[in-house]
C-alpha cells in the first residue's frame, strides 16, 4: 500500500516535472515566433494535464477496489 502510494506521488511529480518543462519551452517557442512548435506543445501541455486531473480518480478507484475485496 505504501509503495503504491510512493509510486502515485513520484507519478505526480514526474508529470508536474514535464508540465513546468512544456511550460518553459511554449514561452520560448512564443517568444520566439514559432506557432507550430507553440501550437504542439499545448497540445502535449493539455495532454499532461488531463494525466494529472485523472490521477485523483484512479487513486480513488483503487481504493474503492481495496474494499471492494
Amino acid at each position: 500500500m505504501i509503495t503504491e502510494e510512493n509510486q502515485t506521488i513520484s507519478m505526480e511529480h514526474e508529470i508536474q516535472r514535464k508540465i513546468k518543462i512544456k511550460q518553459d519551452q511554449l514561452k520560448i517557442a512564443i517568444e520566439g515566433n514559432m506557432p507550430h512548435v507553440a501550437q504542439d506543445l499545448q497540445r502535449q501541455l493539455a495532454e499532461l494535464q488531463v494525466q494529472i486531473k485523472s490521477q485523483p480518480e484512479s487513486d480513488f478507484q483503487a481504493l474503492m477496489s481495496l474494499l471492494d475485496d
